[in-house]
């Protein structure tokens, strides 16, 4: 029996290569038209939109001898877009036709209650309860999703496509597909290789099973599922390592205070009893990379965010021990990953021309998820604001997403405080102020201050508010923002639940609330507040101060949903 894997061309298929090898298992790559022939198992992995999976199979010759392969009745796994391509067109680009095994087109979420895409963890409820059909699924367990188009459960307007359903999940009071199965055909919308170890069962119990022989099993009669009053979507933990090189060249974890990664001393001279603070000492070094993003996985986070801090050795494609550092961490970890630092249009030293999707490409190919942009977000945002709004296609955010969808867009924000007089300010940001509560810090009582955006590591200030920026960074294809905070970040104060609603209020995307926090009570404060969809650290991780499962159990002891 051979096991193949089908890469079209656009998307992380790396993280299904390495789950498939840590099971123990051989495959091979899906090279040409001819290699269908020799698949007697296949498995099409990845994410992206819709258009460009359909558009990429075609240019390479490839869609039809899927179709081909489908029908001829040899076991198939979509995962992702390998499951929306079986469908007959999605409302993404309707012009664009699926397979069509599905009669149905996958539709976009709502998103007037709920943040979209749909990004995180959630639970799988089988169709039939019957182990022997379940391929791995459990309703115990939770999932990793990340899509903003969905096919509905619809048994009762659309019945021929809910024989199909496998599984359902509930986003919001939204019920859809999130397995299905038909005769040889089995496909998950969430990502099995990224879902720890929940996820490596179902993708070791379909293999198992294709090895050993499918025995088509009747579909059980297919009833309404209403949506229930609280759906099965969790909060994540994100623990975040920003990854720069010491001053001997090394790849390292390091955490600033407020943005300062060096070490600090206190000197003192002999004429003088007055001491002060040196910070000019060596770089922070909290550990090495792959090694502590394994202990972060292994000690249960929801995700994990490798943010490159120092310049390029020569461009993001050149920067060879990044790119081996994303490599070995996602060889180690079954948990979504995101990479950020460079994510941009850049000139190799000798006048080559890199694109931010190439530079994107080249970290999806090593096992990235999702690509984080910072200062390149604040200077795109910019120029449309001066055209009017006005989108010329042009920024990284729009290219990247084109190609890999929106979810695997990070758009990440470092604003720091602007205080003015609350008494006399007529400003431009006069409606994003935001007031000292009488329960605040002393030097926060009686003060008004806005959010301004920052460039370069929080160095340069730039004319633009958070939430401009941040609304910007959504209408220019933005998935997701991580929200940073220059004030807080490394005081252990907490995160800054004025900053987060301000932009919670303000964009309809997943927010990442980060910078400050210091106790584990911190994070339930933020999620019971501010609503926010997850909450990021490092420092306190990185230094053991509080441990990933201290934060889940008391966010579960107050009635917070977590994995």
């Amino acid at each position: 029996m051979a096991l193949f894997l089908l890469d079209h061309g656009a998307g992380n298929v790396q993280s299904l290569a390495n789950s498939i090898r840590k099971l123990g298992y051989d495959f091979s790559w899906i090279s040409s038209p001819d290699d269908f022939h020799k698949a007697s198992i296949l498995v099409f992995p990845g994410q992206g939109a819709f258009h460009t999976a359909i558009e990429c199979l075609t240019e390479r010759g490839l869609l039809d001898p899927l179709y081909d392969y489908i029908q001829s009745g040899k076991p198939y796994f979509g995962i992702c877009i390998g499951m929306q391509v079986l469908f007959a067109s999605s409302a993404e680009s309707p012009s664009t036709l699926g397979l069509g095994l599905i009669p149905c087109q996958m539709e976009r979420f709502d998103d007037t209650t709920k943040p979209v895409p749909h990004m995180g963890w959630n639970t799988a409820e089988p169709i039939d309860p019957d182990a022997l059909s379940s391929e791995g699924v459990s309703s115990s367990d939770h999932y990793y999703f990340v899509h903003s188009y969905r096919a509905k459960y619809d048994p009762e307007r659309n019945p021929e496509a809910a024989m199909w359903a496998h599984s359902t999940t509930q986003y919001g009071q939204e019920v859809f597909m999130s397995t299905v199965r038909k005769g040889n055909v089995f496909g998950a919308q969430f990502h099995p290789e990224k879902s720890s170890v929940a996820g490596l069962t179902v993708i070791d119990a379909w293999i198992k099973q294709s090895l050993a022989g499918r025995t088509p099993a009747e579909p059980s009669p297919r009833i309404p599922r209403l949506p229930k009053p609280q759906h099965g979507f969790t909060r994540r933990i994100i623990a975040c390592m920003d990854v720069r090189a010491n001053d001997e060249g090394d790849l390292i974890v390091t955490k600033g205070d407020q943005y300062d990664v060096r070490e600090k001393s206190l000197t003192s001279t002999p004429l003088s009893s007055t001491t002060a603070v040196k910070t000019a000492g060596a770089v922070r070094n909290l550990g090495k990379p792959v090694a502590l993003a394994a202990r972060y996985f292994e000690s249960g986070a929801d995700e994990l965010c490798l943010l490159n801090i120092t310049s390029f050795r020569h461009s993001p494609l050149q920067d060879q021990p990044m790119l081996a550092v994303v490599r070995a961490a996602a060889e180690r970890v079954f948990v979504p990953l995101t990479i950020g630092g460079g994510i941009k249009d850049t000139v190799d030293p000798d006048g080559t021309k890199r694109s931010a999707v190439e530079v994107a490409g080249a970290y999806f190919r090593v096992g990235a998820d999702k690509v984080s942009i910072g200062s390149e977000a604040v200077y795109a945002v910019e120029k449309v604001r001066a055209a009017d709004g006005r989108l010329d296609g042009s920024s990284a955010i729009e290219t990247i997403s084109k190609v890999y969808g929106s979810q695997a867009v990070v758009v990440s924000i470092d604003p720091k405080r602007v205080y003015v007089d609350p008494a006399t300010y007529d400003g431009p940001y006069k409606d994003e102020l935001v007031h000292g509560r009488l329960d605040a810090p002393e030097n926060e009582r009686g003060k008004a201050w806005w959010y301004q955006c920052t460039v370069s590591g929080g160095r340069e200030t730039r004319p633009v508010s958070v939430v401009q920026l941040a609304q910007g960074a959504q209408t220019l294809g933005a998935g997701e923002i991580l929200l940073n905070s220059i004030d807080r970040d490394g005081t252990g104060l907490g995160f800054d639940h004025d900053l987060i609603g301000l932009v919670k209020r303000a964009v309809t995307i997943p927010v990442v609330a980060s910078s400050g926090a210091g106790t584990k009570e911190h994070f339930v404060s933020v999620f019971n507040e501010t609503g926010v969809e997850a909450a990021l650290a490092a420092g306190i991780f990185h230094r053991e101060e509080v441990g990933i499962q201290e934060v889940k159990l008391a966010s579960r002891q107050a009635g917070i949903d977590i994995r």
